[in-house]
């Protein structure tokens, strides 16, 4: 029994870790959304800044938060019956939303995300360090998909160089006390 219980917190640690991992759609995102053999249905997209993209045949679809999975999932659901007997659908990412960064850089700025992007990668990108900048006091703020409706959530977290980048991020490098 111990060891059933044992093996079960181990699968939900995981499925939590995952869930995580899960790449969100956002506004910026460039997707494709493939539906096999009804070209018309076939797209590219940029999320727009409410959260949705406009589809045909289903108009507004709100696709803040999901991973392209659920959205295959919703858009399946909603085109099976009344439109489509059987669809096969697809969702990828075309192009991912920019990552920020600001402060003591060379070239503080919007650049397009990379997959595997580290806070030390994204500040060579936009330049580098300045004279002035600390590499103690480097802050990410995470672009949120899940704030309340306060948006209380958003926070400012120290960063290493070696954490990960995701797309939507704020990188910001704190002037250094000399």
């Amino acid at each position: 029994m111990l060891r059933f219980l044992g093996l079960l917190f181990i699968a939900i640690s995981f499925q939590s870790f995952a869930n995580e991992n899960v790449y969100r759609l956002g506004a910026g995102d460039l997707i494709s959304i493939s539906v096999y053999d009804e070209p018309d249905l076939s797209l590219e997209l940029r999320i727009g800044l409410s959260g949705t993209i406009s589809y045909p045949l289903l108009g507004d679809v709100d696709v803040q938060g999901l991973s392209p999975k659920q959205l295959e999932l919703k858009l399946l659901e909603k085109l099976k019956g009344p439109y489509l007997v059987d669809p096969s659908v697809s969702v990828s990412i075309m192009e991912y939303r920019p990552f920020y960064v600001t402060g003591e850089v060379e070239k503080p700025g919007s650049y397009s995300f990379h997959p595997g992007l580290t806070v030390e990668r994204a500040i060579s990108i936009a330049g580098g360090f300045t004279e002035r900048a600390s590499k103690n006091r480097i802050y990410v703020v995470q672009d949120n998909m899940g704030e309340d409706a306060d948006g209380k959530s958003i926070k400012k977290d120290k960063a290493k160089l070696a954490d990960v980048v995701r797309p939507g991020d704020v990188i910001t490098i704190e002037q250094g006390f000399f």
